[in-house]
């Protein structure tokens, strides 16, 4: 009968190797900063004061506050426009003494009134974001990431979080600045919102996805260190590497990840000071060995 650790042993040939492009990477000392892994979402920033809007935002609801306050922003532009007209016909009747001192005060407090008036609307306007239509399309959007209130004050807020898309092929992390915000909370949940700002000229991200984001405690942990291209995952989240054990022979072997920062993943535990293991080609063994093609 066959060990255990056979089961997760392959043996290649020279030929095989070099066409899989194996490169392989010694386990060394590293650090990273201490970071707290956790989950976000994408969410449009808010102007004038506003709120951010989210998957939880009722978008139809929303389009049609915006419609009802571009009307009244028209609305009330016109009546500038006409208080305009009325206190300069009044002031240029006055300057000619063909018009009274009170007619033209009444026509400056109702240009005044109209001013304000439509100061109000553009303001109301402004705190209802940009059209729903447009929201997809900025070139910043936040990440409303909520922690738990006894976690609030264990972050770092003058640095960067890293967020990065969820999936086997999300793409590369980025930063994203902390901002203020308005308050917002989850009296339920028990849990406070942290904003982010986040770089999207490239429209890499949408309003509502889930994303993963690194919060920055503050300090570094130290430990052992390999890429992140040497891990591959399987179906049930769990994590490994392939560790080349004599020549051409490689063994799958479980790894606990405590962080990630700059491409390396700094280990909990799974391997030892010196091992090999394999970066290039790590995911074609992972194929060979469940017959999954790559």
């Amino acid at each position: 009968m066959a060990h255990e650790s056979d089961l997760l042993k392959l043996t290649l040939t020279p030929q095989a190797e070099q066409r899989l492009g194996i490169r392989v990477e010694r386990v060394g000392e590293g650090s990273a900063a201490r970071m707290r892994e956790t989950s976000g979402e994408i969410v449009v920033p808010p102007f004038g004061g506003g709120v951010p809007t989210g998957s939880t935002s009722n978008l139809a609801q929303i389009g049609a506050s915006q419609a009802v306050a571009d009307g009244e922003v028209a609305r009330t532009q016109a009546l500038l426009r006409l208080a305009r007209i009325a206190y300069g016909r009044a002031d240029a009747l006055v300057k000619e003494d063909a018009g009274s001192v009170r007619s033209r005060d009444e026509a400056a407090a109702g240009l005044a009134t109209a001013r304000a008036v439509a100061d109000a609307a553009r303001v109301q306007r402004r705190l209802l974001g940009p059209s729903v239509g447009a929201m997809g399309n900025q070139a910043t959007l936040w990440v409303r990431v909520p922690v738990f209130g006894t976690d609030v004050g264990a972050g770092e807020r003058d640095r960067a979080a890293v967020v990065r898309p969820l999936g086997e092929r999300a793409g590369a992390p980025r930063s994203a600045r902390a901002v203020q915000a308005p308050p917002s909370a989850n009296a339920v949940a028990g849990t406070v919102d942290l904003f982010f700002a986040l770089d999207n000229r490239d429209r890499s991200y949408r309003v509502g996805q889930r994303v993963a984001v690194a919060l920055p405690l503050g300090g570094t942990d130290a430990g052992l260190s390999v890429p992140t291209a040497a891990i591959v995952r399987d179906i049930y989240g769990g994590e490994w590497v392939y560790r080349r054990t004599a020549p051409n022979t490689y063994v799958r072997q479980r790894i606990e990840v405590a962080s990630v920062a700059e491409g390396r993943a700094l280990l909990s535990r799974g391997l030892e000071r010196g091992a090999d293991v394999v970066t290039d080609g790590a995911a074609e063994l992972f194929g060979i060995e469940f017959g999954t093609p790559h």
